[in-house]
């Protein structure tokens, strides 16, 4: 069995904006772009949260669910130079750090032998730590894989620990929604509970050929994690051929300008994965870029993708891609958009000019 923790730092850009401003701890605040120019929430602090602002949210629909929102610029220089510091607190306990974003990571400690090798005592000092050293906080979950460790990372945030051990790791994943499954979409969602599959339970009871039928590939893995199994590794030297983002939609939309505002939105995950994968692999240089493209999935679930060479990242790019893509869709809904990065071998030397900022 191994011990993997998830660590997910609480409201991340929020978090360190609130430390800096102690006066703002205590209001509604996002940290985005600009209404008067269509610009979205990158993230936002609890209190904000109880209005119902999220993430990737219209900056300018934000403000009608909490008119009096302190909305704050972003500083992504800082935001990477306190990820930098969290991550060195990682290394002083294991080597086997995956990162998923500047404030999430898996961490195996399968084989340390710190606090004889409890996993739960060194998640408690690695929260500890982030809190006395950086002032932010964090949660996490440990568990005995991945995606178990992630789901229990949400459980009691924020600023909270959820521990699933091995004999309460069946349990815990049988009474599990489908819904918190990492790569089960609002789509999907609603197809399996069309299905009568609510939970975790739900699909052990179902038929695994019929799984995999109608859900192809995915079908097997939502079988798996259903049983609580997923193999997979803490990768910490993972090759990526491309970064990319994409959301499924709750209910289909019919035009460019629509898909070009949730484009708007995924805009700023991209941005914040790239920045990502360049610390991780890059030594803090800048990724070679090949390509950009853009993927939709219209309402009869087939796929298209437009992609060209570009030699840097740019929002405006973007948009003649999205326009070919879109006219393939004959009168269909478009249920699905995704952007992409195609990344260059090491030795083709490109130039990223991505804006660290949430707007255009």
């Amino acid at each position: 069995m191994r011990k993997i923790i998830h660590v997910d730092m609480d409201c991340f850009y929020a978090a360190v904006e609130m430390r800096d401003n102690p006066a703002w701890r205590n209001i509604p605040l996002a940290v985005g772009g600009s209404s008067d120019r269509r610009g979205v929430i990158a993230t936002c602090n609890y209190a904000a949260r109880r209005f119902g602002v999220r993430s990737a949210m219209a900056t300018a629909y934000a403000l009608k669910l909490c008119p009096d929102l302190k909305l704050v610029k972003g500083r992504m220089a800082l935001y990477q130079q306190e990820s930098a510091k969290i991550r060195a607190i990682f290394a002083d306990y294991t080597d086997l750090i995956e990162p998923l974003s500047l404030d999430e990571a898996f961490l195996d400690v399968t084989e340390s032998t710190l606090y004889q090798g409890s996993a739960t005592r060194i998640a408690e000092e690695i929260r500890f730590r982030i809190a006395n050293e950086l002032n932010l906080t964090a949660s996490a979950g440990v568990a005995p894989c991945k995606f178990v460790a992630k789901v229990a990372s949400d459980e009691n945030k924020p600023n909270g620990l959820c521990v699933i051990t091995p004999d309460k790791l069946d349990a815990f994943v049988r009474q599990l929604p489908l819904k918190k499954i990492p790569g089960v979409g609002a789509v999907t969602v609603q197809k399996l509970q069309q299905l009568g599959l609510q939970t975790c339970d739900d699909v052990r009871r179902y038929p695994q050929t019929e799984l995999q039928k109608r859900f192809g590939k995915f079908g097997q893995v939502l079988w798996d994690r259903a049983h609580g199994i997923d193999d997979r590794p803490v990768q910490i030297n993972r090759i990526r051929k491309s970064v990319g983002v994409e959301r499924t939609l709750s209910a289909d939309i019919y035009s460019v300008e629509d898909c070009d505002d949730v484009i708007e939105m995924l805009y700023v995950k991209l941005n914040e994965r790239l920045i990502a994968h360049q610390q991780k692999h890059n030594g803090g240089r800048p990724p070679n870029i090949r390509t950009l493209g853009v993927k939709l999935k219209f309402s009869d679930f087939q796929l298209t993708t437009v992609e060209h060479r570009y030699p840097s990242v740019h929002r405006s790019a973007f948009k003649p891609l999205l326009e070919e893509a879109y006219l393939r869709a004959n009168g269909r809904g478009v249920r699905l958009v995704g952007v992409h990065v195609g990344l260059a071998d090491k030795e083709q030397h490109r130039q990223l000019d991505l804006p660290l900022v949430m707007h255009n």
